[in-house]
Parts: structure tokens; sequence; C-alpha cells
């Protein structure tokens, strides 16, 4: 029978879980305490959350044998709540730095899929969310600011005539 702590905790991992658009397992045995707070704020601050917890709670959470092949050894997850790929970003950007941890595999929730480390990295490669918006809002404004510049186009061309004439006049 587990014990009640186990079970709360398996019941907190299941309720991250499904909140999150994407987890990567990690390996942070390399890694020093001061190293795993600099990740946590990086992470944090990115809209998700790294959590440690034992192998089996981390398997239930997720999904019994779904992702208990990168199971061994001292593990985390990082969870992304923002978007898919904000937390990513970040874990992969520390993971650049450092080299200490090691990406194990992925999980996306949402669409009950298990990623390999490579798809993992591929997906902290894509743009987030807000670099999506911006892009997009780039993209809606560029025919707006063309076509006021074919406008004035007219108006200054005018002004460049008009001063061209005074100039000969003088």
């Amino acid at each position: 029978m587990p014990n009640k702590k186990n079970q709360s905790q398996v019941e907190l991992l299941t309720e991250k879980v499904k909140k999150a658009h994407s987890i990567a397992v990690i390996d942070y045995s390399g890694t020093t305490v001061g190293d795993m707070t600099t990740l946590r704020s990086q992470v944090k601050n990115a809209g998700g959350e790294v959590f440690v917890a034992k192998n089996t709670l981390i398997d239930i959470a997720i999904g019994k044998g779904k992702v208990s092949d990168s199971l061994t050894g001292m593990n985390a997850i990082v969870l992304s709540y923002q978007d898919a790929v904000s937390a990513m970003k970040e874990l992969f950007g520390f993971h650049k730095e450092s080299k200490k941890l090691s990406i194990k595999q992925g999980f996306m929730p949402e669409d009950d899929k298990v990623l390999s480390a490579d798809q993992v990295k591929q997906l902290s490669e894509m743009p987030s969310k807000p670099e999506l918006i911006q892009m997009l809002i780039g993209r809606i404004q560029a025919p707006a600011y063309g076509l006021a510049n074919v406008l004035k186009a007219n108006q200054r061309n005018l002004v460049y005539a008009l001063k061209a004439v005074a100039e000969k006049q003088q």
C-alpha cells in the first residue's frame, strides 16, 4: 500500500502534467544546487517549472510506461505551462551553457505523444508564442505601411516638384 506522501505527490504531479503543454525528462546528476537554482529561475521566468520527484512517481503521473525508458538515475521534469516552447528554450539554453545535464525524453500531454531527445531539441528551436504573435503583427502591419507610403508618395512628389520650381525661379 503506497504511503500518503507518495499519493499526494502523484496527485500533485498529475495536475501539473495536465496543465503543461510540454514536458522534458532530464538527468540532473552532474549539476550543483546553484545550477539547479539558476535553471529553476530561468524556466520559471519562461512560464514553466522544474520538478524533482521519484522516478516511479513521475512514471505514474505521466502515464505508466510512456517515458519509463528514460527514468533511471537522478531525474527531474521540466514542465512548460505558457506554451510548448518557452520553457524548453530556457532548458536548452542552460544545457548549452553548462553542459551539466542531459535531456532524455519529452512528452506532449495534449497529443499524448512521447518525444525523443532530438524532437525536444527541435521543439526548443521553434518560435515561442510571444515571438509568433510579434511575427504575425509585423506581417499584418506590413501591407498597411506599404499602402500608407504609396498614398504619401504623390504628395511627396508634388512637394519635391514645387520645391524644384521654386529653386529654379530664384
